[in-house]
């Protein structure tokens, strides 16, 4: 009585229906392996409670995806067709958080066409991997100090054109003029530089002798932003 109840209203005697213990042994699964995923991801890493959330879900989503589609062509495509309408409308994520996506699709995957086993020993390696490479400060740039952003404010008498090239060239490996803005009603410049130091140590000594140029006005330095081009 009860498998009737779980049985589609188009499905026939040759279609092979999962029955319900099978269905909740491995959604319980995908559901614990989303879990894994989500506190795993958490580790060391800043995080939204709504991809979190959802890191958690998606494996359980994408196995009875999979289960229904149960071998069906016709509905594996029209599957395929209704995922690749949904997007994120939010800001771009990182390439962590896409990465994560992808590992928690996986092990849904695997859950869904009944692989449990393979489905928890790739939740395990994959995290353990995760953590390592955390924990590793894997893909850091070690020599990050040396990439600056510098904005110089110079008077609007003074050319900016290769102003400050002879300092940079005794400082710098190299020095890229990105951005040039007027300010204070055109009076003034503002000059953006994207720099390597050749010793950050001299980062100081650098800063005085742009100050000598420039009139001693306005300098700011920080780190380069890596965030758009982080992908």
């Amino acid at each position: 009585m009860i498998d009737k109840l779980f049985r589609g209203l188009f499905d026939s005697d040759l279609i092979q229906v999962i029955s319900v213990s099978d269905f909740l042994l491995c959604l319980g699964f995908s559901l614990v392996l989303g879990l894994v995923m989500a506190f795993t991801y958490m580790y060391r890493t800043r995080y939204t409670k709504s991809f979190v959330v959802t890191l958690a879900l998606l494996p359980a989503v994408v196995c009875v995806v999979i289960m229904l589609v149960n071998g069906n062509v016709g509905t594996g495509v029209a599957v395929a067709g209704a995922f690749s309408l949904v997007r994120f409308r939010s800001v771009p994520g990182t390439a962590k958080e896409i990465c994560t996506l992808f590992l928690a699709m996986g092990a849904g995957l695997i859950a869904g066409m009944g692989y449990i086993g393979f489905a928890v020993l790739f939740t395990l390696i994959m995290c353990a991997m995760f953590l390592l490479y955390n924990m590793l400060d894997f893909g850091a740039k070690k020599n990050a100090q040396a990439y600056k952003t510098v904005t110089v404010t110079i008077p609007e008498d003074l050319d900016y054109t290769g102003v400050f090239d002879d300092i940079f060239e005794c400082y710098t490996v190299s020095a890229t003029l990105v951005r040039v803005k007027t300010t204070n009603m055109g009076s003034m410049f503002k000059l953006t530089y994207n720099i390597v130091l050749r010793d950050s140590a001299k980062e100081k000594e650098m800063i005085d002798k742009i100050r000598c140029r420039n009139g001693n006005l306005e300098i700011s330095v920080s780190g380069q932003e890596t965030t758009v081009t982080e992908l």
